[in-house]
Protein backbone atom coordinates (compact mmCIF):
# COMPACT_ATOMS: atom_id res chain seq x y z
CA UNK A 1 0.00 0.00 0.00
CA UNK A 2 0.57 3.62 -0.92
CA UNK A 3 4.52 2.27 -2.21
CA UNK A 4 4.69 5.78 -4.05
CA UNK A 5 5.09 7.34 -0.63
CA UNK A 6 8.34 5.90 -0.04
CA UNK A 7 11.84 8.00 0.44
CA UNK A 8 11.99 11.13 2.18
CA UNK A 9 11.02 14.41 -0.48
CA UNK A 10 11.70 18.29 -0.34
CA UNK A 11 9.40 20.28 1.47
CA UNK A 12 7.46 16.88 2.99
CA UNK A 13 6.27 18.87 5.93
CA UNK A 14 4.04 20.85 3.47
CA UNK A 15 3.99 18.96 0.20
CA UNK A 16 2.17 15.46 0.14
CA UNK A 17 3.06 14.19 -3.26
CA UNK A 18 3.24 15.77 -7.05
CA UNK A 19 1.66 13.98 -9.92
CA UNK A 20 1.39 14.80 -13.94
CA UNK A 21 -1.37 13.51 -16.26
CA UNK A 22 -1.55 14.00 -19.95
CA UNK A 23 -4.71 13.35 -21.98
CA UNK A 24 -4.53 11.38 -25.37
CA UNK A 25 -6.57 10.00 -27.88
CA UNK A 26 -6.13 7.29 -30.49
CA UNK A 27 -7.36 8.87 -34.09
CA UNK A 28 -10.34 6.46 -35.85
CA UNK A 29 -12.27 5.92 -32.19
CA UNK A 30 -15.13 7.67 -30.54
CA UNK A 31 -14.49 9.59 -27.56
CA UNK A 32 -15.22 6.64 -24.62
CA UNK A 33 -18.52 8.29 -23.47
CA UNK A 34 -20.06 7.54 -26.94
CA UNK A 35 -18.22 4.23 -27.51
CA UNK A 36 -20.42 0.73 -27.38
CA UNK A 37 -18.37 -1.53 -25.02
CA UNK A 38 -17.41 -3.44 -27.96
CA UNK A 39 -15.96 -0.83 -29.34
CA UNK A 40 -13.73 0.42 -25.89
CA UNK A 41 -12.62 -3.56 -25.70
CA UNK A 42 -11.40 -3.18 -29.34
CA UNK A 43 -9.34 0.00 -28.45
CA UNK A 44 -8.15 -1.69 -24.79
CA UNK A 45 -6.67 -4.59 -27.63
CA UNK A 46 -5.29 -2.21 -29.70
CA UNK A 47 -3.42 -0.25 -26.80
CA UNK A 48 -2.27 -3.45 -25.24
CA UNK A 49 -0.66 -5.03 -28.42
CA UNK A 50 0.89 -1.68 -28.90
CA UNK A 51 2.54 -2.23 -25.79
CA UNK A 52 3.07 -5.74 -25.25
CA UNK A 53 7.03 -5.56 -25.97
CA UNK A 54 7.07 -3.19 -22.76
CA UNK A 55 4.11 -3.35 -20.25
CA UNK A 56 5.58 -6.52 -19.08
CA UNK A 57 8.83 -5.50 -19.02
CA UNK A 58 8.04 -2.11 -17.37
CA UNK A 59 6.28 -4.34 -14.09
CA UNK A 60 2.70 -2.96 -15.04
CA UNK A 61 -0.41 -5.27 -14.43
CA UNK A 62 -3.20 -4.97 -16.24
CA UNK A 63 -7.07 -4.62 -14.41
CA UNK A 64 -9.98 -4.27 -16.18
CA UNK A 65 -12.72 -2.09 -13.85
CA UNK A 66 -15.77 -4.33 -14.22
CA UNK A 67 -13.31 -7.13 -13.34
CA UNK A 68 -12.96 -5.32 -9.31
CA UNK A 69 -15.20 -5.19 -6.40
CA UNK A 70 -16.74 -1.75 -5.69
CA UNK A 71 -14.63 -1.87 -2.42
CA UNK A 72 -11.45 -2.56 -5.02
CA UNK A 73 -12.75 0.23 -6.85
CA UNK A 74 -12.52 2.95 -4.48
CA UNK A 75 -9.50 1.69 -2.61
CA UNK A 76 -7.72 2.40 -5.99
CA UNK A 77 -8.98 5.83 -5.54
CA UNK A 78 -8.20 5.92 -2.07
CA UNK A 79 -4.51 5.43 -2.68
CA UNK A 80 -4.57 8.46 -5.35
CA UNK A 81 -3.84 5.47 -8.11
CA UNK A 82 -6.77 6.04 -10.21
CA UNK A 83 -9.18 8.90 -10.58
CA UNK A 84 -12.97 8.71 -9.60
CA UNK A 85 -14.59 9.35 -13.04
CA UNK A 86 -12.36 5.96 -14.42
CA UNK A 87 -14.91 4.12 -11.72
CA UNK A 88 -18.31 5.61 -13.55
CA UNK A 89 -17.69 3.21 -17.06
CA UNK A 90 -17.49 0.12 -15.75
CA UNK A 91 -17.82 -1.87 -18.50
CA UNK A 92 -15.57 0.19 -20.90
CA UNK A 93 -12.81 1.44 -18.57
CA UNK A 94 -9.19 -0.61 -17.35
CA UNK A 95 -5.66 0.55 -16.21
CA UNK A 96 -2.58 -0.27 -16.24
CA UNK A 97 -0.66 0.05 -12.72
CA UNK A 98 3.20 0.05 -12.24
CA UNK A 99 4.53 -2.10 -9.12
CA UNK A 100 6.25 1.15 -7.83
CA UNK A 101 2.44 2.60 -8.25
CA UNK A 102 4.54 5.71 -9.77
CA UNK A 103 2.82 5.32 -12.79
CA UNK A 104 -1.04 4.23 -13.78
CA UNK A 105 -2.29 4.53 -17.27
CA UNK A 106 -5.86 4.44 -17.47
CA UNK A 107 -7.90 3.95 -20.20
CA UNK A 108 -11.01 4.86 -21.64
CA UNK A 109 -11.77 7.72 -19.12
CA UNK A 110 -12.52 10.79 -20.35
CA UNK A 111 -10.48 10.30 -22.84
CA UNK A 112 -8.88 6.97 -23.90
CA UNK A 113 -5.41 7.69 -22.39
CA UNK A 114 -4.66 8.78 -18.95
CA UNK A 115 -1.17 8.92 -17.96
CA UNK A 116 -0.41 9.43 -14.66
CA UNK A 117 2.75 9.90 -12.98
CA UNK A 118 2.88 10.18 -8.84
CA UNK A 119 6.23 11.01 -6.22
CA UNK A 120 5.89 11.98 -2.63
CA UNK A 121 7.17 15.52 -1.97
CA UNK A 122 7.55 18.65 -4.48
CA UNK A 123 9.21 16.58 -7.30
CA UNK A 124 7.13 18.26 -10.62
CA UNK A 125 10.16 17.94 -12.64
CA UNK A 126 11.10 14.34 -12.35
CA UNK A 127 7.52 13.52 -12.57
CA UNK A 128 7.16 15.06 -15.81
CA UNK A 129 10.13 13.66 -17.46
CA UNK A 130 8.64 10.36 -16.22
CA UNK A 131 5.37 10.60 -18.25
CA UNK A 132 7.30 11.99 -21.04
CA UNK A 133 9.03 9.10 -21.35
CA UNK A 134 6.50 6.71 -21.07
CA UNK A 135 3.84 9.21 -23.51
CA UNK A 136 6.87 9.02 -26.25
CA UNK A 137 7.12 4.80 -26.13
CA UNK A 138 3.43 4.93 -26.39
CA UNK A 139 3.23 7.32 -29.01
CA UNK A 140 5.66 5.72 -31.15
CA UNK A 141 3.44 2.59 -31.67
CA UNK A 142 0.07 4.84 -31.64
CA UNK A 143 -1.17 6.74 -33.51
CA UNK A 144 -2.76 10.38 -31.42
CA UNK A 145 -4.82 12.39 -32.53
CA UNK A 146 -3.19 15.80 -33.10
CA UNK A 147 -3.41 19.41 -35.16
CA UNK A 148 -0.70 21.33 -35.45
CA UNK A 149 -2.53 24.56 -34.63
CA UNK A 150 -4.40 22.93 -31.49
CA UNK A 151 -1.95 20.71 -30.44
CA UNK A 152 -3.55 16.99 -29.17
CA UNK A 153 -7.58 16.66 -28.88
CA UNK A 154 -8.99 16.14 -25.83
CA UNK A 155 -12.75 14.80 -24.99
CA UNK A 156 -13.10 18.43 -22.81
CA UNK A 157 -11.74 21.68 -24.47
CA UNK A 158 -10.35 22.74 -21.34
CA UNK A 159 -7.67 19.99 -21.78
CA UNK A 160 -6.67 20.68 -25.29
CA UNK A 161 -3.15 21.58 -26.11
CA UNK A 162 -0.48 19.61 -24.00
CA UNK A 163 -3.09 17.87 -22.69
CA UNK A 164 -1.09 18.33 -19.39
CA UNK A 165 -2.73 18.82 -15.81
CA UNK A 166 0.23 19.22 -13.15
CA UNK A 167 -0.76 18.70 -9.36
CA UNK A 168 0.75 19.07 -6.20
CA UNK A 169 -0.74 17.60 -3.08
CA UNK A 170 -0.34 19.97 0.11
CA UNK A 171 -1.05 20.06 4.18
CA UNK A 172 -2.16 23.36 5.07
CA UNK A 173 -3.38 23.73 8.14
CA UNK A 174 -2.19 26.81 9.45
CA UNK A 175 -3.86 28.73 6.41
CA UNK A 176 -6.82 27.41 7.13
CA UNK A 177 -7.13 28.06 10.90
CA UNK A 178 -5.93 31.36 9.93
CA UNK A 179 -9.05 31.97 7.57
CA UNK A 180 -6.37 32.30 4.85
CA UNK A 181 -7.61 29.45 2.10
CA UNK A 182 -10.16 31.79 0.07
CA UNK A 183 -7.49 34.81 -0.20
CA UNK A 184 -4.99 31.72 -1.74
CA UNK A 185 -7.86 30.55 -4.01
CA UNK A 186 -8.49 34.02 -5.43
CA UNK A 187 -4.89 34.55 -5.88
CA UNK A 188 -4.33 31.04 -7.46
CA UNK A 189 -7.12 31.78 -10.23
CA UNK A 190 -5.46 35.07 -11.18
CA UNK A 191 -2.35 33.56 -12.16
CA UNK A 192 -4.47 30.26 -13.82
CA UNK A 193 -4.00 28.01 -11.06
CA UNK A 194 -6.87 26.35 -9.18
CA UNK A 195 -7.14 24.88 -6.02
CA UNK A 196 -9.37 21.05 -5.01
CA UNK A 197 -10.13 19.21 -2.61
CA UNK A 198 -8.14 15.99 -1.58
CA UNK A 199 -9.38 13.75 -4.83
CA UNK A 200 -9.67 16.63 -7.07
CA UNK A 201 -12.05 18.02 -8.98
CA UNK A 202 -15.42 18.37 -7.02
CA UNK A 203 -14.02 16.85 -3.99
CA UNK A 204 -13.79 18.43 -0.42
CA UNK A 205 -10.42 19.11 1.71
CA UNK A 206 -10.18 16.87 4.22
CA UNK A 207 -7.77 16.73 6.67
CA UNK A 208 -6.63 20.55 5.56
CA UNK A 209 -5.01 18.73 2.44
CA UNK A 210 -5.64 20.14 -1.12
CA UNK A 211 -4.33 20.01 -4.76
CA UNK A 212 -3.06 23.01 -6.30
CA UNK A 213 -2.79 22.75 -10.52
CA UNK A 214 -2.75 24.54 -13.69
CA UNK A 215 -6.19 25.52 -15.36
CA UNK A 216 -4.86 25.91 -18.99
CA UNK A 217 -3.04 23.41 -20.81
CA UNK A 218 -3.21 25.61 -24.48
CA UNK A 219 -0.69 28.43 -25.14
CA UNK A 220 2.03 27.50 -22.89
CA UNK A 221 4.32 24.18 -22.88
CA UNK A 222 4.83 21.39 -20.91
CA UNK A 223 7.84 22.77 -19.07
CA UNK A 224 6.19 26.38 -19.00
CA UNK A 225 3.63 24.86 -16.79
CA UNK A 226 5.97 22.95 -14.59
CA UNK A 227 8.21 25.85 -13.89
CA UNK A 228 5.08 28.15 -12.97
CA UNK A 229 3.57 25.35 -10.48
CA UNK A 230 7.15 24.77 -8.61
CA UNK A 231 7.42 28.95 -8.59
CA UNK A 232 3.96 28.78 -7.03
CA UNK A 233 4.08 26.07 -4.69
CA UNK A 234 7.45 26.92 -3.42
CA UNK A 235 5.63 30.53 -2.31
CA UNK A 236 2.84 28.33 -0.67
CA UNK A 237 5.26 26.47 1.06
CA UNK A 238 6.71 29.34 2.78
CA UNK A 239 3.62 30.91 3.06
CA UNK A 240 2.09 27.90 5.50
CA UNK A 241 5.55 27.77 7.43
CA UNK A 242 4.95 31.83 8.00
CA UNK A 243 1.52 31.26 8.99
CA UNK A 244 2.80 28.07 11.35
CA UNK A 245 5.56 30.29 12.98
CA UNK A 246 3.02 33.14 13.52
CA UNK A 247 0.31 30.72 15.50
CA UNK A 248 3.33 29.55 17.39
CA UNK A 249 4.61 32.56 18.37
CA UNK A 250 1.17 34.36 19.28
CA UNK A 251 -1.35 31.55 19.66
CA UNK A 252 0.80 28.53 20.97
CA UNK A 253 -0.80 27.84 24.00
CA UNK A 254 -4.30 27.69 22.22
CA UNK A 255 -2.47 26.41 19.62
CA UNK A 256 -0.94 22.70 21.22
CA UNK A 257 -4.26 22.68 23.32
CA UNK A 258 -5.66 21.97 20.19
CA UNK A 259 -2.87 19.39 18.50
CA UNK A 260 -2.54 17.44 21.63
CA UNK A 261 -6.64 17.30 22.27
CA UNK A 262 -6.72 15.63 18.85
CA UNK A 263 -3.37 13.53 19.87
CA UNK A 264 -5.76 12.34 23.21
CA UNK A 265 -9.00 11.49 21.40
CA UNK A 266 -6.66 9.43 18.63
CA UNK A 267 -4.90 7.57 21.20
CA UNK A 268 -8.50 6.45 22.94
CA UNK A 269 -10.71 6.46 20.70
CA UNK A 270 -13.37 3.34 20.16
CA UNK A 271 -15.43 4.93 17.40
CA UNK A 272 -14.22 7.52 14.93
CA UNK A 273 -15.23 8.37 11.57
CA UNK A 274 -13.23 8.80 8.72
CA UNK A 275 -13.56 13.28 7.91
CA UNK A 276 -12.92 13.84 12.32
CA UNK A 277 -10.04 10.78 12.04
CA UNK A 278 -8.56 13.04 8.83
CA UNK A 279 -8.92 16.16 10.54
CA UNK A 280 -7.46 15.22 14.19
CA UNK A 281 -4.63 13.40 12.10
CA UNK A 282 -3.77 16.16 10.21
CA UNK A 283 -3.26 18.02 13.88
CA UNK A 284 -0.93 15.50 14.86
CA UNK A 285 1.11 16.03 11.65
CA UNK A 286 0.83 19.60 12.35
CA UNK A 287 2.49 18.95 15.92
CA UNK A 288 5.25 16.54 14.33
CA UNK A 289 6.19 19.05 11.80
CA UNK A 290 5.83 22.03 14.20
CA UNK A 291 8.37 20.08 16.66
CA UNK A 292 5.76 19.73 19.59
CA UNK A 293 6.01 15.69 18.94
CA UNK A 294 9.88 14.10 18.00
CA UNK A 295 9.10 10.68 17.14
CA UNK A 296 10.30 10.31 13.69
CA UNK A 297 7.45 7.84 13.54
CA UNK A 298 4.97 10.35 12.76
CA UNK A 299 6.30 11.44 9.38
CA UNK A 300 4.30 8.35 8.20
CA UNK A 301 0.51 10.15 8.94
CA UNK A 302 -0.02 10.50 5.42
CA UNK A 303 0.08 7.09 4.87
CA UNK A 304 -2.58 6.27 7.63
CA UNK A 305 -4.96 8.96 6.53
CA UNK A 306 -4.77 6.57 3.71
CA UNK A 307 -5.00 3.18 5.21
CA UNK A 308 -8.06 4.52 7.55
CA UNK A 309 -9.97 5.31 3.98
CA UNK A 310 -13.44 3.65 4.02
CA UNK A 311 -12.83 1.30 1.24
CA UNK A 312 -9.35 0.76 2.00
CA UNK A 313 -9.92 -0.48 5.42
CA UNK A 314 -12.63 -2.69 4.03
CA UNK A 315 -10.48 -4.27 1.17
CA UNK A 316 -8.40 -4.85 3.69
CA UNK A 317 -10.07 -6.72 6.19
CA UNK A 318 -11.94 -8.04 3.15
CA UNK A 319 -15.20 -8.07 4.02
CA UNK A 320 -18.24 -5.32 3.68
CA UNK A 321 -18.83 -3.31 6.43
CA UNK A 322 -21.55 -0.59 7.76
CA UNK A 323 -20.21 2.30 9.38
CA UNK A 324 -20.25 1.52 12.69
CA UNK A 325 -17.90 -1.29 12.17
CA UNK A 326 -15.94 0.57 9.70
CA UNK A 327 -15.42 3.18 12.52
CA UNK A 328 -14.20 1.10 14.76
CA UNK A 329 -11.84 -0.98 13.55
CA UNK A 330 -10.42 2.72 12.19
CA UNK A 331 -10.21 3.61 15.77
CA UNK A 332 -8.85 0.12 16.07
CA UNK A 333 -5.56 0.55 13.50
CA UNK A 334 -5.37 4.50 14.89
CA UNK A 335 -5.01 3.18 18.80
CA UNK A 336 -2.47 0.48 17.61
CA UNK A 337 -0.53 3.22 15.73
CA UNK A 338 -0.34 5.29 18.55
CA UNK A 339 0.16 2.36 20.90
CA UNK A 340 3.62 1.68 18.75
CA UNK A 341 4.52 5.31 18.87
CA UNK A 342 4.88 5.03 22.73
CA UNK A 343 6.02 1.61 22.65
Amino acid sequence: MTKWLDNDTLHQDVVVSSRTRIARNLTNYTFPLYMSVGESDKLTDDILNSMKENYMSWNFKFVRIRDLTPRERLSYIEEHLISPDLVQKIDKSSFLLRDDEKVTIMINEEDHLRIQTLLPGLNLTDCWELCSNIDDCLESELEFAFREDLGYLTACPTNVGTGLRASVMLHLPCLTMAGNINSLVEALRKVGLTIRGIYGEGSEAIGNLYQISNQTTLGETEEEIIDKLNKIITQVVTRERNTRKYLLENKGLELEDRLFRSYGILSNCRLINSKEAMNHLSNVKLAYDAHLLNDEKFDKIIELMIKIRPATIQKDCNKDMDQEERDKIRANIIRDYFLDMEG
